[in-house]
């Protein structure tokens, strides 16, 4: 494009300005001829021409030709350039590529790797838990066995409990029928009540401690409950004294007095309806007012 506008500017080796002043004047020139020319004399006022003014510009070819030289140099300069910014943006989308795949590769690894360890841990809390159950199972095994032992055992406390006291109740009714006759004669049914609650009386007394609380006039009512052998099975207190030290030295009293064995020779419906559940009012009077 250059090349074509310098082609314009110079004409057979002159200025476009030289050739177009030339043109100008040779025009005025034949236009001043024409009218001298005419048969009609007039009065010719000259008009002062126009003076264009050109500057002509003597350029060196060779000049030019250095410029264009440089010019294609610097253009060469610069698509270097453009090549080299274009080869590095793709050395650096490359570069990112390939990080953005390490990255990527290293995130899966992690992944991967957080993922075994989950499934590590996970397998690991699943066999402690199945530690956990079967200890749990076996401790639960271990107390049932012992609950049914302990069941067993206390059954056959019961059993030698309810045979002993069979045994203690088939005695007194073989000593009641083998007295019964003697018995009979010499006492009433009364008079049997009343010897056997007074000795049981006298006995519990006999073993009473005073406690330094006590005062007279005290007294507290024991609901006794016995077997046929007078043994005390249980002591309740029915009507307090209002001093617990004097109604626990009842009670502890009742306790070593037994078994009362004046009992075992009653007979047993007169045991079971007076004394296999007793009640004893005690009330000593030797105590200080």
């Amino acid at each position: 494009m250059s090349s074509a506008i310098n082609n314009i500017i110079i004409y057979n080796g002159y200025p476009l300005s030289v050739v177009v002043a030339v043109g100008l004047h040779i025009t005025l020139l034949v236009s001043l001829l024409y009218l001298q020319a005419d048969s009609k004399v007039e009065t010719i006022d000259f008009i002062q021409p126009t003076v264009i003014k050109s500057l002509f510009i003597d350029e060196n070819p060779q000049v030019t030709n250095q410029k264009n030289i440089e010019r294609r140099r610097l253009e060469r300069i610069e698509q270097q350039r453009v090549e080299r910014q274009q080869d590095d943006a793709r050395k650096r989308t490359k570069a990112d590529a390939a990080a953005q795949q390490r990255r990527q590769e290293q995130e899966a690894a992690k992944a991967e790797a957080d993922a075994q360890e989950l499934a590590r841990q996970q397998a690991v809390l699943r066999d402690r838990e199945e530690v956990e159950r079967l200890l749990l199972e076996q401790q639960r095994r271990e107390r049932e066995q012992e609950q049914q032992e302990q069941r067993e055992a206390e059954q056959a406390d019961r059993q030698r409990q309810q045979e002993a006291i069979e045994r203690s109740e088939q005695r007194a009714r073989e000593s009641e029928q083998a007295s019964a006759a003697a018995e009979n004669a010499a006492r009433t049914e009364y008079e049997l009540i009343q010897s056997a609650t007074g000795l049981i009386q006298q006995v519990v007394q006999e073993n009473w401690s005073r406690p330094p609380s006590a005062r007279n006039g005290m007294r507290t009512i024991l609901q006794i409950s016995m077997l046929p052998t007078g043994e005390v099975t249980d002591v309740t207190i029915t009507q307090s004294s209002n001093d617990p030290a004097f109604d626990r030295a009842a009670e502890t009293a009742v306790f070593r007095a037994a078994p009362f064995a004046e009992l075992q020779s009653l007979p047993i419906r007169t045991f079971n309806d007076y004394f296999r559940s007793f009640s004893l009012t005690f009330q000593p009077e030797d105590l200080l007012n």
